[in-house]
């Protein structure tokens, strides 16, 4: 009996300290995420700019005009071509490093790993300010080394054909270290026995890649592929930096909208027109998108697996 009052008691501690952890990390989560999250929608039911005193409250009629703009109907083009060819890209040379950088005969691993993660952890306003200047149409190093090559050299930022696509390349130089390490420890689990039975077998490297590798790293190429795709969604500094700012080739988003992201769109309503209610209701759209890709992408992509 005494024994079990023990226990009792024991478990009764434990789920305290579980809760005194627990508790900050809600608060936090109500304060920081939900409140706000509640404050955006309620503004989005109105007609809510900060050059207007009066807030009219309209009910749905932001979503409903969400629809019928053009503005609207071109960053959401844009951020769903950004998203198709931006994450296979990443996924796919990514995968390829993290396969080469996981050889065993390979030499030089650590360099080789550290100078493919160096983007992911440079600031992004930087590096996007040193690829603009990259891209510069008469005087970027890019059109020169072209030029020495005798092929066209394209207006790439200034150019509304080139200008996402300049950006996509840094979009995909950006991310590649960061799927690459996580590719490097999903490999990193898979039991080597499964190759060296094979490998007895007389299974070639394709097979294996095919048989083994990646139905085992299914879970890891899901996990990424989510990522990836909810970061391809809200990107903002590349275009915004790369298309300077609405200094050197127009507005944000430019050259004619070509680069305006969803993101771009969002921040041109709510801080350069200061229609927040607007702003509000195209940032819950974005929400809506990322949590219904997300589900999909779950049940589409992710496999049962076992060792």
């Amino acid at each position: 009996m005494i024994k079990a009052g023990k226990k009792l008691s024991q478990e009764r501690r434990l789920a305290l300290i579980g809760f005194l952890f627990v508790l900050p990390a809600v608060i936090l989560f109500i304060v920081l995420v939900f409140i706000p999250l509640l404050q955006a929608f309620y503004m989005s039911l109105f007609d809510w700019s900060t050059i207007r005193e009066v807030k009219k409250f309209i009910g749905l009629k932001n979503y409903i005009d969400m629809f019928h703009d053009p503005k609207f109907i071109k960053s959401v083009k844009v951020t769903i071509t950004w998203t198709i060819i931006v994450v296979p890209s990443i996924i796919f040379f990514s995968l390829l490093l993290a396969l080469i950088l996981n050889l065993k005969s390979l030499r030089f691993k650590g360099l080789f790993r550290t100078i493919y993660f160096i983007p992911v952890v440079t600031n992004m306003v930087a590096a996007a300010f040193v690829w603009r200047w990259l891209f510069e149409p008469t005087n970027g190093v890019i059109n020169y080394f072209l030029s020495l090559l005798h092929l066209p050299q394209p207006g790439w930022l200034a150019d509304p054909k080139w200008a996402l696509p300049a950006m996509m390349i840094v979009g995909v130089w950006k991310q590649i270290g960061f799927a690459m390490v996580i590719f490097l420890a999903g490999l990193q689990t898979i039991p080597r026995d499964m190759f060296e039975a094979a490998y007895l077998d007389g299974a070639s490297g394709v097979t294996m890649l095919r048989k083994i590798t990646l139905p085992l790293l299914n879970p890891t190429i899901v996990f990424t592929s989510v990522m990836l795709v909810i970061n391809a969604f809200r990107v903002f500094t590349i275009p915004y930096v790369m298309s300077a700012g609405g200094f050197t080739y127009g507005e944000p988003g430019g050259p004619l909208d070509s680069t305006r992201v969803f993101v771009i769109h969002i921040y041109d309503y709510g801080f350069r027109q200061f229609e927040l209610g607007y702003a509000s209701a195209n940032a819950f759209f974005l929400l809506l998108v990322i949590m219904v890709a997300t589900i999909i992408q779950f049940k589409t992509l992710e496999r049962p697996f076992e060792y």
